[in-house]
């Protein structure tokens, strides 16, 4: 039996049958574990539920966004009751490395993940990989008609055609990559550009796609993986496709989900199982026939329907650079994209 798909619920524990791999088997009766997650319930709820089922350890999940996890982390510091904190992209992760809030972790694990999906300090590693894309309603536009930059969506002939989701730790991670690679200044011009060519702005990834695919906007900045839970359900009929911008481009950023252990824990053992448990084939199989993702272990294939990673050509852009989130955040108040 598969999981059900991450996009309608959480599957119950019972439900569930991923074998854990050896690593995680046993149980440990009363061991238990405190994980903050900036990812959705939906789409890791799976995941440690069927760890917790396996293992006999209890998991108390506070979910949020990663901006927020990674500030109260931050602010409890050594005193932060989490043990593993689960973000959406690497800015957070870097964040809390950056505050020497990470235990390292050990090179048994390390050595599962290509060194680009991993922090060069050891701090965090990638757990499954995303593709910034550009969704767009294929009823009223087709592929010639889109730009291959991210930098022309400030072009006048893309007033009130576009949407954005500021809050979205994945956007926030792009805007990031956008300094590193042209600056602050064009950073800052592309954001004001945006807002003056009237973005439209949601609150997440799943309703911008819903949008395009309603016709309420033409175009969206959005992770790949979204649309493709929306064909599953609706099939070719679904009307919006996802574009993947030139070879190079900030818009073709590849980033991952990712995890780490907080210094902090007084569960280390059963941490790094849990580490090692969301690294393991079958929950990257997981990743990528029930979430679309792309799975960071090179053992285990990327789903059918996506294109390959050397088909996008992303950036060359150090995943570990994207730590800056705050000036992000302090970037996006300014140009007045979030409160």
């Amino acid at each position: 039996m598969r999981l059900t798909r991450w996009r309608w619920a959480t599957v119950p524990a019972l439900l569930l049958a991923l074998t854990v791999g050896a690593a995680c088997g046993g149980d440990d009766g009363d061991e238990s574990l405190t994980v903050y997650s900036g990812r959705s319930e939906s789409l890791i709820g799976p995941l440690l539920a069927q760890f917790e089922d396996e293992t006999g350890i209890s998991v108390s999940v506070r979910y949020g966004s990663t901006t927020e996890m990674t500030t109260t982390i931050l602010e409890e510091g050594g005193n932060s009751p989490a043990d593993v904190f689960i973000a959406q992209d690497t800015g957070g992760l870097g964040a809390v490395q950056n505050a020497g809030l990470f235990e390292p972790l050990s090179q048994d694990i390390l050595d599962q993940v290509d060194a680009k999906w991993r922090s060069d300090d050891g701090g965090w590693v990638g757990l499954s990989g995303r593709a910034r894309v550009l969704v767009y309603n294929n009823q009223s536009l087709t592929p010639a008609d889109l730009p291959g930059s991210i930098l022309d969506l400030t072009d006048p002939q893309w007033s009130g055609r576009v949407a954005w989701a500021p809050t979205n730790a994945s956007f926030q991670a792009f805007v990031t990559a956008l300094r590193i690679q042209h600056g602050e200044d064009v950073a800052r011009d592309w954001l004001e550009g945006m807002i003056a060519n009237d973005v439209a702005t949601y609150e997440g990834n799943r309703p911008i796609v819903e949008a395009v695919a309603a016709g309420e906007v033409e175009v969206g900045l959005v992770n790949h993986y979204y649309l493709h839970g929306f064909l599953a359900d609706h099939g070719e009929s679904y009307t919006a496709r996802n574009h993947y911008m030139d070879a190079g481009d900030t818009g073709a950023l590849v980033g991952v989900a990712g995890g780490g252990i907080l210094a902090s824990s007084d569960n280390k053992d059963a941490a790094v199982r849990l580490i090692e448990f969301l690294l393991s084939d079958e929950a990257q199989t997981y990743f990528a026939e029930e979430t679309y993702e792309y799975p960071v272990v090179a053992s285990v294939p990327a789903n059918a329907d996506l294109p390959g990673l050397n088909e996008i050509q992303p950036p060359a852009i150090d995943l570990d650079d994207l730590e800056d989130l705050e000036g992000t955040l302090a970037l996006l108040r300014e140009v007045g994209a979030l409160e």
